[in-house]
């Protein structure tokens, strides 16, 4: 069985995190990727503190292993949602979008592990110094906020620049993606877009319809101009974003109007004009609707054999 430093400081049985996706991670999902010996996360996403504390308690309704909260540090609630996590004793914590040092002098003392998501090397070394536990070394082929660098690119790096553990995220979706993780230095994965069609997961079909229909090519990137880039799957709304993007005569403050509410229209409404489906380029790799612990034995079962005598944590 794969089994890395990442299990022992978390408290899990395999080395996977899943992705803290807004609409997408509740406590449902997080309980049973927990339950199924992951480290199932609940997304903060733009919602106020209370909100993240009834998802907080429900979730250790469903399971008593360890789970997370990921902090998207450019909601206006973030303040309000560090204490939430301060108050309800959160064993584990992942960010993006921001730099959460601010946050961190407060969760570490509190013994919060915290593991941020990261673009760079730079970024990767400062949140070590702040005191993270690991870094999640996530490239652009990942769905929704995206980087410059590619995975293959990125993870060797971030592993090369700190002396924390490195968990790698962006086109991983089965087990020669957690394999290729390994070889590039990482201790863990974390994924998102295949537990996106877990039968846990309570999104809209209509999200999960066009996960597993999509093709290589499916996903694009909209939201450059105003220096948000977000990978999603192809449609009517992402192609009109995309050309309001390109319209001089268009304001910033339009097209972020026009975009507001789209990743709910999506995963709440499952409207597949109007919303936005965030996904990574791992979507074609999906064909079917799967438990998460399914998901996630199988992922394993077959990086398992591929690593087989040759890596030292293969125990």
């Amino acid at each position: 069985m794969i089994h890395t430093d990442i299990c022992d400081r978390i408290g899990i049985e395999y080395p996977i995190f899943q992705g803290g996706m807004a609409w997408v991670s509740e406590h449902i999902l997080a309980a049973a990727v927990s339950n199924a010996g992951g480290l199932g996360i609940i997304s903060a996403m733009n919602a106020p503190g209370e909100y993240l504390r009834q998802e907080i308690r429900a979730c250790r309704e469903l399971t008593d292993k360890p789970f997370g909260v990921n902090v998207m540090l450019m909601s206006p609630h973030a303040p309000e949602v560090a204490r939430v996590i301060l108050e309800e004793k959160v064993p584990v914590v992942t960010t993006g979008a921001g730099l959460p040092g601010v946050y961190m002098k407060e969760w570490v003392p509190a013994g919060i592990k915290v593991v941020p998501v990261v673009p760079s090397t730079a970024i990767a070394k400062r949140v070590q110094r702040e005191g993270a536990v690991a870094v999640i070394a996530e490239g652009c082929e990942s769905g929704g906020h995206i980087g410059e660098l590619t995975t293959m690119a990125l993870v060797p790096q971030v592993v090369d620049a700190v002396d924390i553990p490195v968990l790698a995220a962006g086109g991983i979706g089965d087990g020669r993606g957690v394999a290729a993780a390994f070889m590039l230095g990482a201790r863990g994965v974390q994924v998102g877009t295949r537990f996106l069609v877990a039968h846990e997961c309570q999104v809209h079909q209509n999200y999960k319809d066009k996960i597993l229909k999509a093709r290589d090519i499916d996903t694009m990137v909209t939201g450059k101009r105003l220096g948000h880039p977000v990978r999603c799957l192809k449609n009517p709304f992402a192609n009109e974003f995309a050309k309001m993007e390109y319209n001089s005569n268009i304001t910033n403050e339009e097209i972020e109007k026009f975009g507001a509410g789209s990743l709910r229209l999506a995963a709440v409404e499952g409207d597949v004009n109007r919303g936005s489906f965030m996904s990574g380029q791992i979507a074609a790799l999906v064909k079917k609707e799967q438990s998460a612990r399914e998901i996630i034995e199988e992922m394993f079962a077959e990086a398992e054999k591929l690593l087989a005598g040759g890596a030292q944590w293969v125990k």
